[in-house]
């Protein structure tokens, strides 16, 4: 083993010394595999920060995975089952598999008192938990906290055009708008959701359930419309609990109530690698170079060997063997791509880490990930196994040399 090891660090020692020698011949081909495992450990690195920013998104549409959806509905009207006589059986379940993150999304219906009038508004009564489940991010204030359930005046988190429609005013004078629901209620505004993109936004309002339960019209046909309660569970026993919750949902109910329970995060469905073009084609071009910085050295290496042939013969007439040759000429290829993608790996972590870029690519990313370990190893497989294959030719030529070949030359 020792020897082994001898054998590999005086090889590398060997081929660091000729390269030092042919470092003017093998520079514009190192440089080449630089660039290319450069280009390469990019597409990973950023790839990682771009799927980040994709599962984010898909994780504040659908919710994180594994998010189980629960409702039920009327077997002869086909009306759905509002949330009042869910909320039961509901508790009982979340405290029988000790389930700790959990909220209703139930669709309301008020109107608000604007400036220009009145105006219906749209939204969403949820718990405290759905911020999490579904990485609400504000623009300004904050989410809902477990101290906003005992507030008199409800706490609401509007979005862009709610609060502009009211002047835009400032959160740290505790702004309230006045919803028309059962009655006239001042509510505290405490955070604003990012504009939409959508120049058309109509106003909208997000609440607690407790809140709306205590504002709402007695008769609110909205709160059985979409009435679901959602689960956050770990992925791993997801498959387990949705037929377990069926049962006992189910159980709860007389004949003529379907229930349905089912996940609804993005990984119940599998989409595919929704960044694989991106990667098909980044990693195409830095291939191709790999490829080219490849052709380079192996031309330079073949030169490099046939002047050598002199020094190989007597090596050979000294006792070294086939192997031991063959080794280090190969040795001297791979020791140089390997330095390159040193150099490579290097900046394509300046490149990635780079503020600018990380804040391009993952724009809203509210866990930018690390540079990825294993775009290095990447980056470094890939610069090893281009010089491996480019000593491969030049290294065959040098076991082919003879003593006498010393003696021509």
């Amino acid at each position: 083993m020792s020897g082994w090891i001898t054998t590999l660090v005086g090889s590398v020692v060997e081929a660091w010394a000729e390269l030092r020698i042919h470092k003017t011949r093998v520079l514009l081909s190192l440089i080449g595999v630089a660039v290319a495992v450069t280009a390469i450990t990019v597409v990973v690195g950023v790839g990682a920060i771009a799927q980040q920013a994709l599962t984010e998104s898909s994780e504040k549409s659908s919710g994180r995975p594994a998010l189980i959806a629960l409702s039920a509905y009327d077997d002869q009207t086909g009306a759905p089952v509002g949330a009042a006589e869910l909320d039961g059986p509901i508790s009982t379940i979340t405290d029988r598999y000790s389930i700790d993150y959990s909220s209703w999304n139930v669709q309301v219906n008020a109107s608000a008192q604007f400036a220009t009038g009145v105006q219906p508004v749209y939204g969403q009564a949820v718990d405290v938990d759905y911020g999490t489940m579904h990485r609400i991010e504000v623009a300004e204030g904050r989410w809902f906290t477990d101290a906003d359930e005992q507030r008199l005046a409800p706490a609401i988190i509007v979005n862009d055009a709610f609060w502009k429609l009211l002047g835009s005013p400032d959160l740290r004078t505790h702004p309230v708008a006045d919803l028309i629901a059962d009655g006239t209620v001042s509510a505290v505004i405490v955070g604003v959701l990012p504009p939409s993109g959508y120049a058309m936004d109509s106003p909208t309002m997000t609440i607690l359930y407790s809140a709306w339960q205590r504002i709402a019209p007695p008769v609110d046909a909205s709160m059985g419309a979409s009435a679901t309660y959602e689960l956050w569970v770990p992925p791993a026993i997801s498959a387990e609990l949705v037929p377990l919750v069926e049962r006992d949902l189910s159980g709860a109910f007389a004949q003529g109530v379907s229930v349905q329970v089912n996940r609804q995060d993005y990984l119940a469905y599998d989409n595919g690698d929704q960044l694989l073009p991106f990667k098909l084609v980044i990693g195409g071009v830095a291939v191709l170079v790999l490829f080219l910085g490849a052709l380079g050295l192996v031309n330079i290496s073949l030169v490099t060997v046939r002047q050598r042939i002199r020094e190989i013969g007597i090596r050979r007439s000294f006792g070294a063997t086939a192997g031991r040759v063959f080794f280090a000429v190969m040795m001297e290829s791979v020791v140089a791509t390997v330095a390159a993608g040193v150099v490579g790996v290097t900046l394509a972590v300046v490149i990635v880490q780079n503020p600018w870029v990380r804040q391009m690519v993952g724009q809203g990313v509210q866990d930018l990930p690390a540079f990825p370990v294993e775009a290095a190893i990447v980056g470094l497989a890939a610069s090893a196994g281009v010089g491996a294959l480019a000593g491969l030719l030049p290294a065959l030529v040098a076991v082919r040399v003879k003593v006498i070949d010393a003696i021509r030359y």
